[in-house]
């Protein structure tokens, strides 16, 4: 009963926690990539991560949904909680996690197939439809999601790839909520684009927050204020400071945040 009164406490006066991670440590090799990192990510907040290059921020972020268990050299420890279920745990399946935890990455990466197959592709896999109708209807609800049904909606066989930059991201975002995750990851997501594209890219953000948490890595401090309501700043692969964002940019605590924000380091 005691777990559930402070479950009660802790989502009263803010939203729930979705996301806890605590003395997370990441090894490439012998490098010490991420030094025990300790986070609470809101659900339906938009979480930024931002941090000089190379700083751990991406490295953090694709812990999230098992992205680094890709690579050979690569060494998570510590507990990440999703919905306080260890992402980790031998039994969990890295498929189905990221089918819960979305990821959109830098460069827009649409499939080689028709936009409708783009968006289609997570729900067959995993079975989300039991007809054409079904799907048919969840791909038109994705591309909504995605902010580009409009655009594209009288052309849905053609390839995702004849898109522009900005149009291809808004598809692999459409394509990352088909599965209906809970969890929307985005690595830098503007960075290839335009300041017009940015700009849609990020309204739709503020939109999504409504339904997921989304942490999104950005190099943009101004990306940063504008989307975000939790900030945190990494540095030499430590997490130095995390809060509400208008305090991170006005008032931080630590003098490295400080440091970085004006221009210092980084």
């Amino acid at each position: 009963m005691m777990n559930d009164m402070t479950r009660v406490e802790r989502t009263v006066d803010s939203k729930a926690i979705k996301i806890a991670a605590n003395n997370v440590q990441v090894h490439y090799g012998d490098t010490h990539a991420i030094k025990d990192v300790n986070v609470e990510i809101e659900d339906k907040t938009v979480t930024a991560f931002i941090g000089p290059s190379g700083c751990g921020k991406s490295t953090f972020l694709r812990c999230l949904n098992r992205m680094n268990d890709t690579i050979d050299i690569c060494r998570v420890t510590g507990d990440i909680l999703l919905d306080g279920e260890d992402i980790y745990d031998k039994r969990v399946d890295p498929v189905q996690l990221r089918a819960k935890v979305g990821m959109v990455f830098q460069k827009p990466n649409p499939f080689p197939k028709s936009i409708y197959d783009n968006v289609a592709y997570g729900p067959r896999i995993h079975g989300l439809a039991k007809n054409k109708a079904e799907l048919d209807e969840l791909v038109e609800k994705s591309l909504r999601r995605g902010a580009i049904w409009e655009e594209v909606k009288d052309r849905l066989d053609a390839p995702g790839t004849g898109l522009s930059g900005g149009q291809q991201q808004r598809l692999c975002i459409a394509r990352a909520v088909a599965t209906e995750p809970e969890v929307l990851l985005m690595d830098e997501p503007c960075s290839a684009l335009d300041p017009i594209a940015t700009a849609q890219v990020e309204e739709l953000i503020d939109d999504l927050r409504k339904r997921y948490s989304v942490v999104i890595v950005t190099h943009s401090m101004q990306q940063a204020a504008r989307v975000s309501q939790k900030t945190a700043f990494f540095h030499l692969g430590n997490l130095v400071e995390f809060g509400e964002t208008g305090q991170i940019f006005t008032n931080p605590e630590d003098p490295r945040t400080e440091s970085y924000i004006t221009g210092r380091i980084g």
